[in-house]
């Protein structure tokens, strides 16, 4: 299970408190993989991290009895001036990995990443897309129930995007997946319902098709008529 009961998430601003969620509520089903889609700004980001627990509530729950990934994607979550080498050695620490594991993780991460002499250097002289491939690399070297994926698999030439493809499909044969993309794409080849987030709202279809139509669907009424005010 994965709920989010009566959740709250504000930032300070020069205006005062901007909430992305008050009083939220969402419970996604077991044993789904879950495309996470919406328009900028409904709190996508913002959720993903809540669920990978990079990000503090400030009223609500989060209740899971799973093993949650931490949000897998194009920014943060590595430390710059540590080494992809060593990145990955930290990361073992804290899942508390052992010698022997430690070492096979670093070598399947160093082996598909594919960025040779860089796994070395200091993270911070990485490309944007030498981060994605470490950072989807040093996921998927752990076993989760659930991985937090925003559009990672976009990354690299069209031999990479295949094996990251092809990696995650097997992931997904034990595991589940909640997937953040804009590629529609994906998101219907990769996911069996889809949440559909507005700003202060959240709505389950599990049909797959019916959740991107209503997330292309064009504003009407009032809405339109403003814009072509």
């Amino acid at each position: 299970m994965l709920d989010l009961i009566d959740v709250t998430k504000s930032y300070p601003s020069r205006l005062g408190r901007r909430y992305i969620f008050r009083d939220f509520n969402l419970s996604i089903p077991d044993g789904c993989n879950t495309g996470l889609i919406g328009p900028n700004g409904a709190g996508k980001s913002t959720l993903m991290r809540l669920l990978g627990g990079l990000e503090h509530l400030d009223s609500g729950r989060i209740v899971t009895n799973r093993n949650v990934s931490w949000p897998i994607g194009l920014a943060g979550g590595l430390q710059g001036s540590l080494t992809g080498r060593d990145n990955v050695r930290f990361v073992c620490r804290i899942h508390a990995a052992s010698a022997e594991e430690m070492r096979a993780h670093v070598a399947f991460v160093q082996e598909f990443a594919e960025i040779g002499a860089a796994f070395d250097l200091p993270v911070k002289t990485y490309s944007s897309g030498m981060r994605s491939r470490l950072m989807f690399g040093l996921a998927m070297a752990f076993e989760f129930d659930l991985y937090l994926i925003d559009e990672v698999t976009a990354v690299g030439d069209a031999a990479f995007r295949k094996k990251s493809q092809d990696l995650l499909q097997e992931r997904l044969s034990r595991s589940n997946v909640i997937y953040t993309s804009h590629n529609m794409g994906e998101i219907a080849r990769l996911c069996n319902i889809v949440v559909l987030l507005k700003p202060g709202s959240a709505t389950i279809y599990h049909d797959v098709k019916e959740g991107i139509a209503a997330y292309q669907q064009p504003a009407i009424g009032p809405q339109r008529e403003a814009v072509a005010a």
